[in-house]
């Protein structure tokens, strides 16, 4: 089968004009596939997440929307955004919190693409940042070393610095993994507020109990796109068999289901 015939459709038309469009999209390391042949657009204003087995190239393919990822093939396009408008939060597993900083400073790198690396925080910064702090519930706590957070603390000042970047895409990769259950509910709640600001968020998540609960559109991945549309459609057990069985390589790959909601049928 050639290269044509195996992409499949993203997603289904969109109201909305897209913020990013996928063009026959495949990516992975050192020449060795991780997602493959993936085209269609996420409209601008989206609450999208994006679910599926170990290894199904979800991160993979946040990676390549925040440019941190070459494709192999194909090209990721962004509309009416720049990458360096784009808020990215990393796993966090992979932040180093040893390193010696506190609250305020390590929120405050949120403005350095407004203030630069060698630059003085004016008062009506310094109170943007104490804004965001407070916003994410860490008020009196600027001080505080981050090495010595709990895993929800930290995962509140990460969400304060995206705060402060103001960014029109927002991209959230496993954002509540190992925190506690009111540091979910209160940053599900941040999130919710950005996407009502109009902001498009795309996330990474593993608890389909919250997906299904906090995000109306789902992206089921397994190296590819098993289906896409509304949550509860994409989430049926149907759905999961088959993103578990291309996930252990035992899939007919021709034969994926794309989108399942109304809008496949227009």
């Amino acid at each position: 089968m050639n290269a044509a015939a195996q992409v499949t459709p993203l997603s289904p038309p969109r109201r909305a004009g897209p913020i990013v469009r996928f063009d026959n999209l495949t990516l992975g390391y050192n020449r060795h596939p991780a997602v493959h042949h993936l085209r269609g657009e996420i409209a601008a204003g989206s609450l999208l997440a994006i679910v599926g087995p170990n290894g199904a190239g979800k991160s993979t393919l946040l990676k390549a929307i925040a440019g941190e990822l070459r494709p192999l093939q194909g090209q990721v396009e962004l509309h009416g955004v720049q990458r360096q408008q784009i808020a990215y939060l990393t796993q966090l597993a992979t932040l180093d919190s040893s390193f010696p900083m506190v609250v305020h400073d390590f929120v405050a790198m949120g403005l350095w693409r407004e203030i630069g690396a060698f630059s003085g925080l004016n008062r009506a910064q310094r109170r943007r940042i104490d804004e965001a702090i407070g916003a994410v519930g860490l008020a009196g706590l600027e001080s505080r070393p981050i090495g010595s957070l709990s895993g929800g603390q930290l995962q509140r000042t990460l969400f304060a610095r995206v705060l402060l970047q103001d960014a029109p895409l927002v991209l959230l990769d496993e954002p509540y993994g190992a925190i506690d259950a009111a540091s979910v509910r209160d940053l599900a709640a941040l999130i919710r507020h950005w996407h009502h600001e109009g902001r498009t968020v795309i996330a990474v998540l593993h608890d389909l109990e919250h997906v299904l609960h906090e995000y109306p559109e789902t992206l089921l991945l397994a190296r590819e796109v098993v289906a896409r549309g509304d949550t509860a459609s994409v989430l049926s057990d149907e759905n999961l068999r088959r993103a578990r069985q291309l996930a252990e390589g035992r899939g007919d790959q021709g034969n994926a289901p794309v989108c399942h909601n109304e809008q496949d049928a227009e």
